[in-house]
């Protein structure tokens, strides 16, 4: 995903992709990044370094890594924060506000999430997949002038900026997939189409989102259960073949964001007093699985 949005930005921005794998870097430096969309290669040329040293102040920084090192790589990046840089995270799950605020200020901090989707074909190379809104939740006291630039941007790149003054409730959309047919498909070691494929696997992920439903509307949300059952039915019966990345990382013996995701929403629920026995073994087994190296 930085990739995707990394190259696309870069055609009327000054763009710099960050990552610490030296040799993707040479290789995007060199060569560039190749996205492939609906069927067609094309060749962009963002900046790529393993470090920001020399990089000077950013005005947007895009965070893109799992949440587990989400703070590392904050750190890492941290000289090029100044009073003006904004943080914008797109990442899975929730609660990412709780670490990007010890970098910059609590305004300054942007809660997105993305419809788009993306695959590593090879080494700078992505598949450009699914494509959408890219929903961006205002911090408090934001500064419109720096709105507008995000929009132009944005838009000028492709992609379809959406601003709002409470994202919390994209934010659990999106979260309530991902925590319950997303963490199933790790656990079970299945593509998503299983999910609704097998009566076992639907009821257990069924249970899973009617506890996501009653925590979220215990935060004061508005969800119908029914219809995110029903959502989430669709979206499985109509991925044949699509893998989830946790699932990948369960089967590649990496450790998973499942903290910010499931986990997010087993402690909203505990500290709202619910019980979410479901949600709770799903979230035990796998860090169990991951335990397995």
């Amino acid at each position: 995903m930085g990739s995707i949005y990394g190259a696309r930005l870069s055609v009327h921005d000054e763009v710099t992709l960050i990552d610490t794998n030296s040799t993707l870097v040479d290789k995007i430096n060199k060569d560039g990044v190749i996205l492939e969309e609906a069927g067609v290669e094309q060749v962009f040329h963002p900046a790529a370094a393993v470090s920001v040293a020399g990089l000077g102040k950013m005005d947007l920084v895009i965070l893109f890594t799992k949440s587990l090192y989400s703070d590392a790589a904050l750190k890492a990046a941290s000289p090029a924060f100044g009073p003006d840089t904004y943080i914008l995270t797109l990442q899975n799950g929730m609660g990412h506000e709780e670490v990007l605020s010890h970098y910059v200020d609590l305004d300054h901090v942007l809660i997105g999430t993305t419809e788009d989707n993306g695959r590593v074909v090879e080494a700078a190379h992505v598949h450009h997949g699914g494509t959408g809104v890219t929903n961006i939740g205002l911090g408090k006291g934001h500064d419109d002038v720096m709105r507008s630039r995000l929009e132009a941007s944005f838009k000028a790149a492709g992609f379809k900026p959406v601003f709002h003054e409470d994202i919390r409730q994209l934010v659990w959309d999106k979260l309530m997939v991902n925590a319950t047919l997303s963490a199933l498909t790790a656990i079970l070691q299945c593509d998503i189409h299983y999910i609704a494929s097998d009566s076992y696997a639907w009821s257990l992920c069924s249970a899973m989102i009617g506890e996501c439903v009653m925590t979220a509307c215990g935060e004061g949300l508005s969800f119908d259960v029914e219809e995110v059952r029903k959502r989430v039915h669709s979206l499985s019966v109509n991925d044949r073949g699509g893998r989830t990345s946790i699932m990948m990382d369960i089967k590649n013996g990496r450790k998973t964001e499942v903290d910010s995701i499931t986990g997010a929403v087993v402690r909203v629920a505990h500290s709202l007093g619910l019980c979410v026995p479901h949600l709770e073994m799903a979230l035990s087994l796998i860090h169990a699985l991951e335990g397995r190296g």
